[in-house]
């Protein structure tokens, strides 16, 4: 019986694994080119409320490895081996998670920056045409009228 795992990590393993299709279902989701700002800030709170809930979730995964590893000394060999591998499988894919999780969040963070750099960019560019437009409009001065032209030329 010592080398029998006990109910809560079952339960906790089971929880720990759906948890983790979840997420993995979550961060697989194809990446679409969003240019609107405020698509970006929704999908980056979700990936932020995701890195929150892996937060939650570590006390039970550092649970079921201290289980396995007081297991590993009271099971027989091939029981032993057996919990370590499944433990390892779950270690291995909630790296892989945690990782792609930051980069997701990192690159999406990057992304939004750019494009807030840009739609300022195109804002300021839109007011330099509207103000040129503006000047292009306005009524050239009298052929005869010397400094009207100069004042122009300096403006242009």
């Amino acid at each position: 019986f010592d080398s029998l795992p006990p109910a809560h990590y079952k339960e906790t393993m089971s929880t720990i694994l759906v948890w983790i299709q979840q997420s993995e279902t979550k961060l697989s989701m194809p990446q679409v080119a969003v240019a609107e700002y405020e698509i970006m800030e929704q999908r980056l709170r979700e990936l932020k409320a995701l890195q929150s809930s892996l937060q939650e979730q570590q006390k039970g995964l550092n649970y079921l490895s201290t289980t396995v590893e007081d297991m590993s000394r009271k099971a027989p060999a091939e029981v032993s081996q057996r919990y370590r591998s499944e433990i390892e499988v779950i270690l291995g894919r909630w790296k892989k998670l945690s990782a792609q999780l930051v980069e997701h969040c990192q690159k999406l963070e990057e992304l939004m920056t750019k494009l807030q750099r840009f739609q300022n960019d195109t804002k300021t560019l839109k007011k330099w045409m509207a103000e040129v437009d503006v000047f292009l409009k306005e009524e050239w001065p009298a052929l005869g009228d010397s400094e009207a032209l100069e004042k122009q030329l300096e403006q242009c």
